[in-house]
């Protein structure tokens, strides 16, 4: 699908396949959450352009790349996207952290956001939305509303996982927003999860269920 990257590296794939295990346990969930974040955050800063600077090693200068200069925002979507953007702060640490609170409404499945807080200048910078499941898409469809709404003009988003519904509404919605994802399952079920999916990621990071 356009816009879409499946990263099909063998150590996420590996670690996907131990986050789905229903028998582990809260710390590892929250552990392997982190992990995969960091291995995903390689693939959706693949493309960071790069200038040549001038350094010296202990025995000779030498030109060498250096990020140009793009300033990052992380987005998580509370609650279980807090775990999920920790292995990225790890690669990257001088990032800006946005933060967005959202709910699905059980009947409806209608997101409902609690809370927002972000940079002032958005708009200077490349805004990557972490959530680590794309269900319906509505969740992820208001959080990039909501950016879009504070002038951010370059979004990314990463998943864990994603059901072709969610897909398919985030990138009609908004085609300028690329999607990276570990894994598109089979779809949702009647409930609004995926299936076969990992269940409630927010309730088995956190022990809430």
């Amino acid at each position: 699908m356009e816009g879409v990257t499946v990263v099909d590296h063998p150590l996420v794939q590996h670690k996907l396949t131990l986050l789905r295990d229903k028998s582990i346990s809260t710390k590892s969930f929250r552990e392997l959450l982190k992990e995969i974040g960091m291995l995903l955050c390689y693939e959706v800063t693949r493309d960071l352009p790069l200038t040549e600077v001038q350094i010296e090693t202990p025995l000779a200068h030498m030109q060498s790349a250096r990020i140009a200069g793009k300033k990052l925002v992380f987005v998580p979507v509370l609650r279980a996207g807090v775990t999920f953007v920790d292995g990225m702060l790890d690669l990257v640490p001088t990032a800006r952290v946005a933060h967005i609170g959202l709910y699905r409404e059980p009947q409806s499945f209608a997101a409902v956001e609690y809370f927002f807080k972000a940079p002032s200048d958005l708009g200077e910078r490349l805004a990557v939305v972490v959530s680590p499941v794309l269900a319906t898409g509505n969740t992820a469809v208001a959080a990039i509303d909501r950016l879009k709404e504070r002038g951010a003009k370059d979004i990314r988003m990463v998943n864990m996982i994603a059901a072709p519904e969610g897909v398919e509404r985030v990138r009609g919605l908004h085609p300028d927003v690329p999607i990276w994802t570990a894994a598109i399952d089979e779809g949702l079920d009647a409930n609004a999860f995926i299936v076969p999916g990992l269940g409630d990621a927010g309730d088995r990071a956190y022990g809430t269920r």
